[in-house]
């Protein structure tokens, strides 16, 4: 995994926190099978290096569950996701090696937005709380935020 070296302008690292309902699992899956190096943590939460970006997992087992979904290219996004956008072949390795793992995705990898401005690869799945996540990667970085 390594930073993305085409972005179109310098960027702060965001942080982002979020219910689970078991913090081992959350060690398990964005330590273990996303490969996040943890930070710091208490027996409340643990916060994870994402790629550059700090996310924590608070232990919240109420707030866990179900999310509604919106029609995206003819796919019901999850509507609360969070995600990264990788290079096209850190993506493509990711898609592999979950899939190899049997991870039960949301939306199978594909490419959206085939021959439009937005065409990027895609792909969604859940963490073991229900939280959806999303990676994607365009084949050209600053097509980001093309219309």
């Amino acid at each position: 995994m390594h930073a993305i070296t085409t972005n179109p302008g310098p960027m702060s690292p965001f942080h982002l926190a979020f219910p689970v309902r078991d913090l081992a699992e959350a060690r398990a899956f964005y330590g273990e099978l996303l490969g996040c190096p943890e930070g710091r943590s208490s027996p409340e939460w643990v916060d994870f290096n994402f790629y550059g970006h700090q996310i924590v997992a608070h232990l919240a087992p109420g707030e866990t569950g179900d999310v509604s979904r919106n029609a995206v290219d003819g796919h019901g996004v999850p509507v609360r996701h969070f995600g990264i956008v990788l290079p096209m072949a850190d993506w493509q390795a990711l898609a592999e090696r979950l899939t190899a793992r049997g991870t039960a995705f949301v939306i199978e990898p594909y490419i959206r937005f085939k021959g439009e401005p937005g065409e990027q690869a895609t792909m969604f799945f859940l963490d073991p709380s229900g939280n959806a996540l999303e990676f994607k990667a365009f084949s050209d970085i600053t097509r980001l935020f093309a219309k």
